[in-house]
């Protein structure tokens, strides 16, 4: 099938799989985190502070988010104002993101948009590559490493 009816469905599973990105962040869901991403993913959250963009398996990089969202009580990622450019088998996503992250009564929000490289593959949309941009924080963001610290047992 091709042409605006494709195109609709394209964007219908774009949705889906961002949607599951963030659903499953929050339901602490890993396995289905696993299957929003292509085997191989380059993420960047240097904006948010991490030192280098990640480049490696889809497994790797589940558990590197794991291991920051654990340790909070709660966490709570919205996505809004979205907006798909498609190229046949690929597609850019852009949208605009909140996440709140909540520990011992705390809160450590960030805001911005995402920017992802899509690709379609046998088993449907997958990320291979995105960016998160920060336009704007609230609360405190020592939260982030104490969670982390929590989680490995460090704190």
């Amino acid at each position: 099938m091709a042409g605006p009816m494709q195109a609709l469905l394209d964007r219908a599973e774009l949705d889906e799989v961002l949607n599951r990105y963030a659903a499953s962040i929050d339901l602490r869901d890993w396995a289905r985190l696993r299957t929003v991403f292509a085997d191989r993913v380059e993420a960047d959250f240097t904006s948010m502070g991490t030192k280098s963009v990640f480049r490696g398996s889809a497994e790797d990089w589940v558990a590197t988010i794991r291991s920051s969202i654990t340790g909070f009580d709660a966490t709570q990622h919205f996505f809004a104002n979205h907006s798909v450019d498609l190229d046949g088998d690929r597609a850019t996503d852009l949208r605009y993101m909140q996440a709140r992250h909540v520990l011992d009564g705390a809160h450590y929000t960030i805001a911005g948009y995402y920017t992802s490289e899509m690709s379609r593959t046998p088993a449907g949309w997958r990320i291979a590559r995105y960016r998160l941009t920060v336009t704007w924080t609230d609360g405190d963001r020592r939260l982030m490493g104490i969670a982390y610290r929590k989680f490995t047992g460090k704190a």
